[in-house]
């Protein structure tokens, strides 16, 4: 009778501590606070606070802690809101140029705000499945509907944006392409 009431005794024990265990890491893996920064770029000495949130795109990745729980953790989409400018986009943006360009050229503002009608924003935030996150913003300053300025920073290529959703792209060896070439050619002979 008493190693039967001890057995039952350690098993009402240890499933509340076993439970208390999972879901603190459920909840740590889930945890934002638990990324470090990854390096940026030097701030601009003497920038404002708008300035400096324009010095390009920060990304933030994952501790090998938080990596580690994501094992007890639910799957997670990559998650993309906003509108992705690239360093070629803002190459074509001069000063000088009209509403219309600037909607051709980046796309319509994410956020215009009434009390400021001379400034679009072009926020852009991607969030990796794996806890990687990316943002960037972009800001076009109007005067007398033109182009007065505009703040970006070091933003990510086109090319680079597809190899981070994707993945990097692999070359093919060139003996490989030339025997598709020559597997898919037809000669074709026109006798008179």
């Amino acid at each position: 009778m008493r190693v039967n009431h001890a057995v039952s005794y350690r098993s009402y024990v240890r499933a509340p501590l076993v439970a208390a265990l999972a879901c603190a890491s459920l909840t740590l893996s889930g945890c934002a606070a638990w990324r470090t920064p990854a390096p940026n770029a030097a701030p601009v000495a003497g920038a404002d606070g708008a300035a400096v949130a324009n010095a390009g795109a920060q990304t933030t990745k994952a501790t090998n802690l938080q990596k580690f729980l994501w094992v007890f953790s639910p799957y997670r989409p990559d998650i993309q809101q906003g509108n992705f400018v690239s360093q070629e986009m803002l190459a074509q943006l001069k000063v000088g140029q009209t509403r219309d360009q600037v909607l051709f050229i980046l796309g319509t503002p994410l956020l215009t705000d009434i009390f400021h009608n001379d400034r679009w924003d072009y926020p852009f935030y991607l969030a990796r499945g794996d806890g990687e996150l990316t943002s960037s913003r972009v800001s076009v300053f109007f005067k007398d509907n033109k182009v007065e300025k505009f703040d970006g920073g070091n933003l990510p290529t086109e090319r680079d944006y597809i190899a981070r959703i994707a993945g990097p792209a692999k070359a093919k060896p060139d003996a490989e392409v030339k025997k598709k070439e020559e597997a898919g050619s037809a000669s074709i002979q026109i006798n008179k």
